[in-house]
């Protein structure tokens, strides 16, 4: 299936303060060299705040990592769980129409989506509440015909429930995810003929609905404002980790608002590098090189070429007064700090990916695996 971004895009992409934490958190999970791994929870959190995954929030992520846009583009449309189009404000149902739900009713769901939602899958309802898809097996066999709405499972499905659940919706009612046809989890409709000791004592519902309804979250999206935040690789505890992370982050947020929109008029193979306002240097470790004013007469090196610097930190680089390799390959290791410390929401990105030992064998006239591989995948075309 072609998927493309939808051509109605907007303008910027902003995480909130909790989630910005809570996205730098989840790359620390990675080893150093492999933090564009974290790309698809990033993804995933970017699409649970929007409601989709939209363009400029692929690029701010591919930002984030180090990554050309085209590749943040390749894992979007690669995987069916991104929704690179806008969804319902309510709810995105998604009907499970393989085997198993097909043969118990998964055509009656979809009939019923066509006739209160949209004709064809995709479409946002008139009153803009919801959309719709068939998907393929959503591993809830035994509860056939099923549809995932939100992050919930509704199971054991009839077109008359599954009717009543999209009213319930859409007059802004919480319907209790799970079976609905009275059965605790997958046990036969028969009852329990083994384990049986373990029928009493059990929670009201099973254990993902009654998590889902103890927190509050049914159908609701991540919005940034849930607690806690953990991040217990890092020796943070529920409270640490989301508290101080998100005010720590609150004052950089507007900022990235605020250059979002330069970057939208890029083209997803080969963005342009625009200027950018030049940072202001903050106290803190190490020496501060030595910087230009401008660029030689020849004109700026394609400091993208160096592993770890895409459209924005160049931008950044540029506004700090680095333009050429060789101003980077002669970088102390106090120089190296200093620069690690200035580079906004990128800290500690020039250690990480030794910048320094790049722009030495790039300012001999050298090529480095990057940038062989960047040229001839013109990722990073002027």
């Amino acid at each position: 299936m072609l998927r493309r971004l939808h051509k109605e895009q907007p303008a910027s992409f902003a995480f909130t303060p909790a989630n910005q934490a809570w996205a730098e958190a989840q790359i620390t999970k990675y080893p150093e060299g492999r933090q564009a791994s974290a790309i698809i929870p990033l993804f995933w959190r970017a699409q649970e705040q929007t409601g989709w995954l939209t363009r400029p929030a692929i690029e701010h992520v591919s930002e984030m990592l180090g990554l050309a846009y085209i590749r943040g583009l390749e894992v979007a449309s690669f995987y069916f769980m991104f929704q690179l189009q806008p969804v319902g404000s309510v709810a995105h149902i998604q009907v499970c129409g393989t085997t198993s739900c097909m043969i118990c009713g998964a055509e009656d769901l979809m009939a019923v989506c066509k006739d209160k939602i949209a004709a064809k899958p995709h479409e946002i309802s008139a009153d803009g509440k919801f959309s719709w898809e068939e998907v393929e097996c959503l591993g809830s066999c035994s509860n056939a015909p099923m549809a995932q709405i939100g992050k919930d499972y509704f199971e054991d499905l009839t077109a008359a429930r599954f009717g009543e659940i999209i009213d319930e919706l859409a007059a802004g009612k919480v319907p209790t995810p799970g079976p609905q046809n009275g059965r605790y989890a997958a046990e036969p409709l028969s009852g329990l003929t083994s384990l049986t000791e373990y029928d009493s004592g059990k929670t009201q519902y099973n254990a993902s609905v009654q998590l889902a309804t103890d927190i509050g979250d049914t159908i609701k999206r991540i919005n940034g404002t849930e607690v806690p935040l953990l991040a217990p690789w890092q020796g943070k505890s529920a409270k640490s980790a989301a508290k101080p992370a998100a005010k720590a982050k609150a004052k950089p947020a507007p900022k990235a608002v605020a250059k979002a929109p330069a970057s939208k008029a890029k083209s997803i193979a080969k963005p342009k590098t625009t200027a950018a306002a030049p940072p202001v240097a903050a106290d803190g470790p190490g020496k501060k090189p030595r910087t230009m004013k401008a660029p030689r007469k020849a004109g700026a090196d394609d400091l993208k070429l160096i592993k770890g610097v895409g459209p924005k930190m160049e931008s950044l680089l540029h506004g700090l007064g680095f333009f050429h390799f060789d101003q980077v390959s002669k970088w102390s290791a106090d120089e190296v700090a200093w620069v690690d410390q200035n580079l906004e929401g990128f800290k500690g990105r020039v250690s990480r990916d030794s910048w320094v030992d790049q722009a030495k064998s790039l300012a001999a006239g050298e090529e480095t695996e990057f940038s062989q591989r960047a040229k001839k995948d013109g990722i990073y075309k002027k």
